[in-house]
């Protein structure tokens, strides 16, 4: 017997082991009469734990590959984690950090090997969450990305694409994080707005100490590496010192007044400071103007003066040496304050880019780095997207995609840490570079150039983790190898993933396919939103906001979170999560067990000669009709990646039709006195349930796995490797009268339900029905169905009048008849009357103040988008229920 309740935390965890340890996940290359399917899991960082974003994309990905195999397809989901240059070592680097160890004083391959171990002990946490959440990938292929296989992969790639031409060096600005002491790609830099200042600073003209040109900066501690000062040529106010030069203050240097179009005359004094090595405008300035480039902040961000030639140096200006930029900025502020060269100080909100990973502030740098030619790489990768070869869903994200891609530049690949892909370089005594698969082959290249054997020093640097990341579709199936599975799995049928990442991962694995592999790594790109609160707003720790995921199997069970996010995954648009909506669809699962425990309270079972042939009872045909449309349908949503629709056509498939109408009708059947009729909806009881399991499985796959069981659908675990059901053959295709007929009845018993909430007749009365101008074959069905319209309607008795006049009742139409409950002592119009009418004033003041509030162009202006959206969604609701309020009155007029 099921339990009364259903308790995920007791199935969970048994029913995953069984469906692993039976390997019922697993990929079968052999297998070659299955046609293949595959999914790349976008691998997540090895640091990392289950949050929302996670439990959305793995939840869309489970759902269709559970629904793939169930139709017979051979699929792989290829598992593995991102070996996440910067956020490991930044986790191992604390680590150590707290024991008291120092990383610069045990050196890289010491680090290095307490890397290994933290992972070897804690790395796999964020795969044993993905069990909690019921994802099905094939975790005997499970690949890291810093693996043997795919670190060999990587290298060739490197060493193929500077062979190729495609990747080099170059000396420019980067995004640098002081606190790694790294180059971080511009993806990796989050903008904040932060409130800070505003400096107006004078620069005295050379040769006059009565003029000077002010300029605005938020960075003073810059100013010692100015090497110009850049004015728009068509500003009247400075074009007489174009030409001319300015004496930088507290330095001994002069710097070029230079006519520049980049200076804005609107702006602050419409007089820029020109600093080539710490900002990326001004560094395109100076390579206009082939401007000199010096940097002054060393790689911690903190004051360095070495590029400063000694004859520009100041005493003061020596003092700030090593000091960090903040330091810095005060003194030099304080310094000029007694010069009587600053002008005057704003405030001033300005956007201020921090590292994502350490929240340090980026500080542009003039560094050496490893690039690759991003924007080579992108043709072909366009071209697949133009010419469908791959397609993104939904399509409006292809035009996001062609701007970016068309504007791309230079990608900066080398990234200053220990823990990573080790770049493949090494370098001779005069700097020359060897790019090699290994260091015997860079000795003998070395030999070859030098005509001696040289010692060769390695490149420090380690590839940006996107780098390898892009790689991902190929080398997991065993690449640069043509391996059984690379020849089968590659290309992918779909990538599900984050709009967020499709710069950082999505497009990068298209230009790296296109041109190793001469294909595309996928056909179809499905971007889904991001998780948002109840209200809109970003889950933040800061706001305190956020939901763990874990927290929410604990509480209601992975099946009640998957269907959640589901349901609400509607195209192109963000889901709004919070408890009370999982706490509904918790209801949901509550409704089918308690189903099914109807059904074996009433002995529901499939017998093993069961047969669609000869279904007679118009309902248990009905409800064939309804499984067969339901199927369809579901086969169609999913085909279209509306993962929406496939939540509600389950959702309003199972409490709709199949618990409120045809349980609630069956109820009458399973207590006849006809065998036949009895037996013959049991087993059709049966067959919906299995079906229903079925198509609920990739959703709700614990739950339906539970009951799968239960009712010796077959053994536990192995629903998900039942066969999916085909809408044609369900039995439900030529019931068209038995449709009608069920559906006659439900309408009328809706309707008759409605008008007794609306009239207010005591929930447990039962009153008596009149019917009025009835046609024959509407009559005949009622009476068929009397006993289920009494018990449901709560009707004393149904009687057909030819006539009928009484002021106290209540009629209404359907199909041309006249359905009257006569009310007499039953319900008091006055006083029905009376409360509707307050109701009704009361909702119509509310509604007028929310419509006068939208009508408001100052809420209008500084309302937040998502209340904004919430007070028209309350409008369209008050409208309805203003709607209903009314007709209600109406009856009783």
């Amino acid at each position: 017997m099921l339990n009364k309740f259903f308790s995920p935390a007791s199935v969970e965890d048994e029913i995953y082991k069984i469906w692993e340890q039976s390997e019922y996940f697993a990929a079968h290359p052999e297998y070659v009469s299955k046609t293949p399917f595959t999914i790349m899991i976008p691998p997540p960082n090895v640091t990392g734990t289950l949050h929302m974003g996670h439990a959305l994309t793995m939840t869309l990905q489970d759902i269709v590959v559970r629904w793939r195999r169930l139709q017979g397809y051979d699929v792989l989901w290829q598992p593995g984690t991102d070996h996440a240059g910067i956020s490991t070592q930044l986790v191992v680097d604390r680590k150590l950090s707290q024991q008291g160890i120092d990383r610069k004083k045990i050196g890289r391959d010491a680090f290095l090997e307490h890397v290994w171990q933290w992972k070897k002990e804690s790395g796999g946490e964020i795969t044993k969450q993905l069990r909690r959440l019921g994802a099905s990938l094939d975790w005997k292929r499970e690949r890291f990305t810093l693996d043997d296989g795919l670190s060999e992969a990587v290298k060739k790639v490197f060493v193929t694409l500077y062979r190729e031409g495609l990747i080099y060096q170059d000396r420019r600005l980067v995004n640098w994080d002081p606190h790694f002491r790294s180059a971080v790609s511009d993806l990796e830099v989050e903008n904040k707005e932060i409130n800070g200042h505003l400096w107006y600073i004078r620069y005295p003209i050379e040769g006059s100490n009565q003029h000077f040109i002010t300029v605005a900066t938020t960075r003073p501690e810059t100013m010692l590496g100015d090497v110009a000062v850049a004015v728009h040529p068509s500003d009247e106010r400075y074009k007489q010192w174009i030409g001319r030069y300015v004496r930088l203050p507290l330095t001994e240097r002069v710097i070029p007044i230079i006519a520049d179009e980049y200076s804005d005359p609107s702006k602050g004094t419409g007089a820029v400071k020109i600093t080539p090595a710490h900002d990326f405008n001004d560094f395109e300035v100076g390579r206009r103007h082939n401007l000199e480039l010096i940097t002054i902040l060393d790689a911690e961000a903190n004051i360095d003066l070495h590029e400063i030639k000694e004859g520009d140096k100041t005493v003061f200006l020596s003092s700030l040496q090593g000091m960090s930029r903040e330091k810095a900025r005060n003194a030099i502020i304080e310094k000029l304050e007694q010069l009587a060269l600053l002008e005057k100080v704003e405030t001033y909100r300005h956007q201020v880019p921090h590292a994502e990973r350490s929240g340090a502030i980026i500080e542009p740098r003039l560094t050496t780095q490893w690039y690759c030619d991003a924007a080579t790489l992108s043709k072909p990768a366009i071209k697949a997207v133009q010419d469908g070869r791959i397609q993104f869903v939904p399509k409006q994200w292809e035009n996001t995609y062609f701007a970016w891609m068309k504007e791309l530049k230079p990608w900066c690949i080398s990234r200053q840490l220990w823990w990573g892909h080790q770049i493949p370089a090494w370098y001779g005594p005069d700097d020359t570079v060897f790019v090699c698969y290994d260091e015997k082959e860079a000795e003998e290249q070395a030999l070859k150039h030098y005509g001696s054997t040289q010692v060769l020093r390695r490149d420090d640097d380690v590839l940006d983790t996107w780098f390898s990341s892009a790689l991902w579709p190929f080398t997991t199936l065993g690449w640069p190898e043509n391996t059984p599975e690379l020849q089968r799995y590659y290309p992918s049928n779909v990538l599900i993933t984050g709009f967020d990442i499709i710069f950082f991962w999505v497009a990068r694995m298209m230009m790296m396919g296109m041109h190793f592999k001469k294909d595309v790594p996928f056909h179809t790109v499905y971007l889904h939103g991001l998780v948002r609160d109840e209200k809109g707003q970003k889950m933040s720790k800061t706001k305190g906001n956020g939901i763990d995921p874990l927290e929410i199997i604990n509480e209601y069970g992975a099946d009640a979170m998957r269907f959640t996010v589901c349901a609400l995954t509607g195209p192109g648009r963000d889901i709004k999560l919070g408890k009370k909506r999982i706490e509904e669809y918790r209801s949901f699962i509550t409704k089918i067990w308690n189903a099914a425990r109807f059904c074996e309270m009433n002995t529901v079972f499939l017998k093993e000669d069961f047969s669609l042939e000869g279904i007679a009872f118009p309902l248990n045909r009905w409800i064939l009709n309804e499984l067969s449309n339901v199927i369809l349908k579901i086969d169609q949503s999913l085909e279209a990646y509306r993962f929406d629709e496939y939540a509600s056509l389950c959702y309003h498939f199972t409490w709709d039709k199949f618990c409120d109408w045809y349980l609630e009708f069956a109820k009458i059947a399973f207590k006849s006195d006809d065998v036949h009729l009895v037996s013959e909806t049991r087993s059709v009881s049966a067959y919906i349930l299995k079906n229903l399991l079925i198509v609920l499985h990739p959703i709700i796959p614990f739950v339906t796995e539970e009951l799968w069981s239960a009712f010796s659908f077959g053994d536990k675990g192995t629903l998900m490797i039942a066969q999916w059901p085909d809408f044609k053959k369900c039995g439900g295709l030529d019931n068209q009268q038995s449709v009608q007929e069920i559906n006659y009845i439900i309408t009328l018993i809706s309707q008759l339900r409605g008008l007794r909430s609306e009239i207010g007749v005591p929930s447990a009365k039962f009153i008596p029905l009149l019917i009025k101008d009835i046609q024959s074959e509407f009559f005949v069905i009622i009476q068929r169905w009397s006993e289920t319209i009494k018990r449901m309607v709560k009707i004393a008795s149904i009687e057909v009048v030819q006539d009928f006049s009484s002021k106290n009742s209540i009629q209404t139409s359907i199909h041309g008849a006249t359905f009257i409950f006569p009310l007499e002592n039953i319900v008091n119009f006055d006083k029905e009357k009376n409360r509707l009418s307050k109701e009704l004033f009361k909702l119509s003041q509310e509604l007028e103040r929310i419509q006068n509030k939208l009508s408001n162009e100052n809420f209008m202006k500084k309302a937040k988008a998502e209340i904004i959206q919430e007070t028209r969604e309350r409008v369209v609701k008050l409208q309805s229920e203003e709607n209903r309020l009314k007709l209600a009155l109406n009856r009783f007029q």
